[in-house]
């Protein structure tokens, strides 16, 4: 196990950072003969004595990942279970099972959680997996923690497979969600396309096991940020990444947001999260799955440019 790197006294968690605090914690923590793919991708990857099983973790903070007068209870549910979903299938897989941890203020009325669990069933149900556990606490905000397991029919494709060469290519609608909720934070609810987006993603769940079977060398699902998403697996694979803006139409919903709140609607693309589409690199010459479209490509080097140069906006969502 890899020695944990010294934090200066008194640093705090913001100091330390979202991914500083995470390779330290990971540090910590030695992987056992079970573990096939541990902790930095989008899932982990367990061997089992017939097999294997793919596990993942994400939470949603009442006021941080959402607000009850933002969404109803149902696309909630749909939410917290997509993003986890989305994670089994950037792996190349599909989810079998979920559970759910609740924590709930005391005065939160019950019907609410009723329509939260319904969100999350219909959710789960799109990909045929059943929710099989969980459990309840109390406390002074909404928390919602899901843990999805799934299985990958070949290898799990993972972020650090990319190579020299490569395509970098993309499935699902991008930029919508980050719109929606640019819209939502001026207090508006319209245009209603882009504000729905963001209340209920609509990853591409078919798309991450054609990707796998294709010959995806790495995948990813874009949850913080395109940018900041790639910029994952080039590190990963150690590859330079360029993304091309100019693969991306800007559809007409996101043109009226920018220019309703003075920005370029591009950063919506280049910097937003939550859609999750997949991104995945395929050796050149490969006949990219229904769905994908080529966005880049890959060199030897490290980074990622756009268009062939640095970006200076907003990459994505960091949590400090």
């Amino acid at each position: 196990m890899t020695s944990p790197t010294p934090i200066a006294a008194g640093a705090t968690v913001a100091d330390v950072g979202e991914f500083g605090l995470i390779a330290e914690l990971t540090a910590r923590f030695e992987q056992g003969t079970a573990v096939y793919v541990g902790p930095g991708d989008d899932g982990a990857v367990l061997r089992t004595p017939k097999g294997h099983v793919v596990v993942s973790t994400d939470l949603l903070v009442e006021n941080r990942h959402f607000r009850r007068d933002w969404a109803s209870a149902t696309d909630v549910g749909h939410r917290a279970a997509a993003q986890n979903l989305s994670d089994v299938n950037a792996m190349g897989g599909r989810t079998t099972g979920l559970t759910v941890g609740l924590v709930l203020p005391a005065d939160l009325p019950a019907q609410w959680v009723l329509d939260l669990a319904d969100g999350i069933a219909a959710e789960a149900g799109l990909v045929g997996a059943s929710v099989i556990g969980g459990d309840i606490t109390r406390g002074s905000e909404v928390v919602i923690a899901v843990t999805v397991l799934g299985e990958c029919a070949v290898a799990p494709v993972l972020r650090s497979g990319a190579g020299a060469g490569d395509v970098l290519a993309i499935c699902g609608r991008q930029g919508w969600a980050a719109a929606g909720l640019a819209v939502l934070g001026r207090g508006f609810r319209s245009p209603r396309a882009v504000v729905e987006a963001h209340q209920r993603p609509e990853p591409p769940y078919d798309a991450g096991p054609a990707a796998a079977q294709a010959g995806a060398t790495s995948m990813i699902d874009v949850s913080d940020g395109l940018v900041a998403d790639v910029g994952h697996i080039a590190t990963s694979s150690g590859v330079a990444i360029d993304v091309w803006s100019t693969a991306f139409t800007i559809d007409e919903p996101l043109t009226a947001v920018g220019a309703a709140l003075g920005v370029d609607p591009m950063q919506f693309v280049l910097g937003g999260g939550e859609d999750h589409p997949l991104v995945a690199t395929f050796p050149a010459g490969t006949t990219l799955p229904d769905g994908f479209r080529q966005i880049g490509t890959v060199a030897a080097g490290a980074g990622v440019t756009v268009d062939g140069e640095a970006y200076a906006g907003e990459t994505g969502w960091t949590h400090f």
